[in-house]
C-alpha cells in the first residue's frame, strides 16, 4: 500500500511542477510583451532612411573598409531587428559547465534599446528564464527559475546602463547601419586594423575597440572595463566579443556566430557562445 502512496505523491509532484512551469511561462511571456511594448514606445524616426557611401568619407580607413564590405550604397537603414538564437551558456566561472539555451531578441536602433529573452536549460524540465534589457536608457538583468523564482535582479544603476548600452554597440555587427556617424557613433583611428567607436545615449557614454580582419569585417570587439555582478557587487572587468561565419542577410553582411568572454585577472572566462537561427529586419 505504501508503494502506491509514494507513486501517487510522485505523480502529484510532477503534475504540480508541470502546472507551475506552464504558469511561469505564461507570466514570463506577459512580462516580455510589456517590456517590448515599452521598448517600442521610445522609437524615433530614422534619419536618413537610406545609406549613402558619401557618409563614410573621412572615417578611419578600417571603418570605411568595413562599411564598404557589409553595406551597399542605397541600403535602407535598419530601424528594428528581431533575432532567434541558440547556443550554450557557461554557468560556472571555475570550470566549463555549459548549458544549452535558446533566445529571442528585439532591437530598436533609435532610440537605442533591446530586450533579450533567454531560456537556459539547467536540467530536464528545469529552465532559467533571463531578461537582459536596455529600455529607454535603463539597463536590467533579471533571471528567474521557471519564470517564477527570482535568482538575480539587477537594474536601474548607471553601471548596468553602461553595460547594456555597451552590449547594444557590440552587437551592432548584426545591424551595422547603427554604427554610422549619422546614427550617433563617433569613430577614432587606432591603426590599420582597429578603431574606437563611441556612443552616447542620454547620460550614458560607452566606447569599444573594434578589430577588423583582412576582409574588412569585424572580427572582435574589446572593452577595457564593463560592469558585471561578482558576489552581489558590480565590478568592472575587461570584456571581449568575437564574430565569425559572415553571410548576407537582407542585403547586409553579418556574422552568424559569436562568443563573449570576461577577462578577469585570474584568466579568460568565455560565458556565451551562440548562433543566429533567424533574423528579420525592419
Amino acid at each position: 500500500m505504501w508503494i502506491k502512496w509514494i507513486g501517487l505523491i510522485c505523480i502529484l509532484i510532477l503534475v504540480g511542477i508541470g502546472l507551475a512551469s506552464i504558469y511561469g511561462r505564461y507570466r514570463w511571456q506577459s512580462n516580455t510583451d510589456k517590456l517590448r511594448a515599452k521598448l517600442a514606445s521610445g522609437r524615433r524616426i530614422i534619419k536618413p532612411k537610406i545609406y549613402d557611401q558619401k557618409e563614410i568619407e573621412g572615417l578611419p580607413a578600417p571603418v570605411q573598409r568595413f562599411f564598404r564590405t557589409v553595406l551597399k550604397d542605397g541600403q535602407p537603414m535598419v530601424a528594428a531587428v528581431k533575432f532567434a538564437h541558440q547556443g550554450q551558456f557557461n554557468m560556472s566561472e571555475k570550470e566549463a559547465k555549459w548549458s544549452p539555451f535558446t533566445s529571442t531578441q528585439l532591437v530598436i536602433t533609435q532610440r537605442p534599446g533591446f530586450d533579450w529573452d533567454g531560456r537556459i536549460q539547467m536540467a530536464p524540465g528545469l529552465k532559467v528564464f533571463v531578461h537582459d534589457t536596455y529600455v529607454l536608457g535603463v539597463g536590467t538583468l533579471h533571471a528567474s527559475l521557471l519564470g517564477l523564482i527570482t535568482l538575480a535582479d539587477v537594474r536601474g544603476t548607471p553601471e548596468v546602463a553602461q553595460g547594456e548600452l555597451m552590449r547594444f554597440l557590440a552587437e551592432a555587427a548584426w545591424y551595422p547601419t547603427a554604427l554610422l556617424s549619422s546614427q550617433g557613433v563617433r569613430w577614432e583611428a587606432i591603426d590599420d586594423t582597429s578603431a574606437r567607436g563611441t556612443l552616447t545615449n542620454g547620460a550614458t557614454t560607452v566606447s569599444l575597440i573594434f578589430c577588423f580582419n583582412t576582409e574588412g569585417l569585424i572580427s572582435s570587439i574589446h572593452a577595457a572595463a564593463r560592469y558585471r555582478t561578482v558576489g552581489g557587487d558590480l565590478v568592472a572587468r575587461p570584456w571581449e566579443g568575437r564574430f565569425w561565419d559572415y553571410m548576407v542577410r537582407n542585403g547586409i553582411q553579418i556574422p552568424l556566430e559569436g562568443e563573449v568572454r570576461w577577462q578577469p585577472p585570474e584568466g579568460s572566462w568565455p560565458y556565451w557562445r551562440g548562433r543566429i537561427t533567424e533574423i528579420n529586419y525592419e
